[in-house]
């Protein structure tokens, strides 16, 4: 897996306009010590989440032939979504992997963007991600984070930050696959290599923050929860690689510390985010990002409203 490049980045840009929105860059309106907390708003993307950027790139940079026999990724909701929505606007058919511990609310929004699910096993839609492939289905394979277009698209949030915060100090970014830390840090580092980046895991499945030390990946346990967007039970050899070029390292939170993020989010800011959005900013509330200004990427806000509402209640 190599670097993506500037011009990767600048070309996605150019190349997702009219496709993903330029989010905004707000201050997080609660006191957070020594630090400043600003918010990417990704959860405002069209379909309440950033992987509308990776997507499209992919699904815009492939020829039109290659994609006719329709699109399919493997995803636990907001690639699906993000896939499914852009294969609605080319008019393509669209088929989702989905690991049977997704929630209902997210099942729900991918088939009423109109694909196809296809529920399967942690372990079979793990390996998804590895083959990638899955006997019965063709067409253009959307890998959710390894793959240089998708990363470059997600690269895009971080042009962004530098542009609407130039004296940023760090950047957190929710680590699921790896696919925007890697992309936004490789974009960052372009134009500002003092600006330290970082990936939030919640510690109930932080595989990164366990393969980091010995840069060999290391199998962790896995205890499903509320923060779905992110955590498995191991890092990709090749992500854990790029990651540890490009990223300053893990930082973990604990379910109850995610929840108050996502809770003061909702009460500070009136923002809606999943359990992956509020990873970071639960990060940098502990102060595990460092002093000055921080930049926390809410990286989605598709969350079930019932689980929404019992966290709201604390």
């Amino acid at each position: 897996m190599r670097k993506i490049t500037l011009d990767d980045v600048n070309a996605a840009r150019h190349r997702i306009a009219g496709w993903a929105i330029r989010t905004p860059l707000v201050r997080l309106n609660a006191d957070a010590g020594e630090c400043e907390i600003y918010l990417k708003l990704e959860n405002l993307q069209p379909i309440g989440s950033f992987k509308i950027r990776g997507a499209a790139n992919k699904i815009l940079i492939t020829p039109a032939d290659g994609i006719q026999s329709g699109i399919w990724t493997a995803s636990a909701g907001n690639m699906a979504q993000a896939a499914a929505w852009c294969a609605r606007k080319l008019g393509v058919s669209c088929a989702v992997v989905v690991p049977e511990t997704a929630p209902r609310t997210k099942i729900n929004a991918i088939e009423r963007l109109g694909a196809r699910t296809l529920l399967v096993s942690m372990e079979q839609w793990l390996d998804v991600f590895v083959n990638r492939r899955f006997f019965g289905v063709e067409g253009l394979f959307i890998h959710a984070f390894s793959d240089n277009d998708v990363m470059a698209g997600n690269g895009t949030i971080g042009l962004e930050i530098l542009e609407d915060l130039p004296d940023v100090d760090a950047i957190v970014a929710p680590y699921g696959g790896g696919g925007l830390s890697c992309g936004v840090a490789c974009a960052v580092r372009s134009l500002r290599p003092d600006v330290k980046v970082f990936a939030a895991e919640v510690n109930t499945a932080a595989p990164l923050t366990a393969s980091w030390p010995s840069g060999q990946p290391t199998v962790v346990p896995y205890m499903p929860s509320f923060v779905d967007g992110i955590g498995a039970p191991r890092v990709f050899p090749e992500m854990l690689q790029l990651a540890r070029e490009v990223l300053d390292g893990p930082v973990s939170s604990s379910v109850s510390e995610i929840a108050d993020a996502v809770r003061l989010l909702a009460e500070r800011n009136h923002i809606i985010a999943e359990g992956a959005g509020g990873a970071s900013v639960a990060a940098a509330l502990a102060g595990k990002t460092g002093r000055g200004k921080v930049v926390c990427i809410v990286s989605g806000g598709c969350i079930d409203s019932e689980t929404f509402a019992t966290l709201l209640a604390g």
